[in-house]
C-alpha cells in the first residue's frame, strides 16, 4: 500500500474513532433537555433492534422536556420500555400519542459522575486513536521491509501519522472538554 493511502487509511480510521466519541458525549445529559439523548436508544420492536430516530421524531420545545412522536402509534409502548430500561433515570409520560420525559435539573454529585465519564469515554478515543496509529506504523514498516519504501520515507510516513495522532488526541480532548462545561454549567 503506498505511503498516501496510509496516511488516509489512518486519518479516515481517526476520523471514525471521533465521532463515536462525539456520539457517546451527546449521550451524557446535561441539565438541559437534549434529542441526542434518546436518539441513539436501541428500541425492540417488529422483532429486532431499532434506533429511536427511526422509529419516532425527537425534539427539546423546551429547556427541561423532550417530546417524542413516533411515527407508528403502535410502538409507543416499546419506545417506553427502551426507555425505563436504559439506565438514563428517566420516566416517560405518554397520552397515547406522544411520550413526554421531563429532564430533572442535576445535582452537583450527578454532574462528578457525569465529569468522570466523560472522561472515560474521552480516554476510550484516545485509545482507539493510538490503536491506528500503531496499524498505520506498522503498515509503514512493513512496506519498507518488503522495499516498497525506502527508509527516510517510512520516517516522514510515521513523523506524520504522529501528527494526525496529535491533532486527533487535541480534538478528542476539546471535545470533552467543552461537554464537561455544559455539565458543569447548565
Amino acid at each position: 500500500m503506498p505511503a498516501d493511502e496510509i496516511l488516509l487509511d489512518t486519518e479516515e480510521r481517526m476520523d471514525k474513532a471521533l465521532s463515536v466519541l462525539k456520539n457517546h458525549l451527546a449521550g451524557i445529559r446535561t441539565g438541559r433537555a437534549n434529542p441526542g439523548l434518546v436518539d441513539g436508544l436501541k428500541v425492540e420492536v417488529y422483532g429486532s433492534l431499532s434506533p429511536m430516530k427511526q422509529l419516532a421524531s425527537v425534539g427539546a420545545p423546551e429547556p427541561q422536556q423532550i417530546v417524542i412522536r413516533p411515527y407508528d402509534a403502535t410502538t409507543i409502548k416499546d419506545i417506553e420500555k427502551a426507555i425505563i430500561s436504559s439506565g438514563l433515570g428517566l420516566a416517560p409520560q405518554s397520552d397515547g400519542r406522544v411520550i413526554r420525559l421531563n429532564i430533572p435539573p442535576l445535582t452537583t454529585e450527578t454532574r462528578r459522575k457525569l465529569v468522570v465519564r466523560i472522561k472515560e469515554v474521552t480516554e476510550e478515543a484516545k485509545v482507539a486513536i493510538r490503536n491506528v496509529r500503531r496499524d498505520g506504523n506498522k503498515a509503514a514498516e512493513q512496506e519498507e521491509k518488503d522495499k516498497l519504501l525506502s527508509e527516510d520515507e517510512c520516517k516522514t510516513l510515521k513523523e506524520e501519522i504522529q501528527e494526525l495522532t496529535k491533532k486527533y488526541e487535541n480534538a478528542a480532548g476539546d471535545m470533552a472538554k467543552t461537554r464537561e462545561a455544559e455539565v458543569m454549567d447548565n
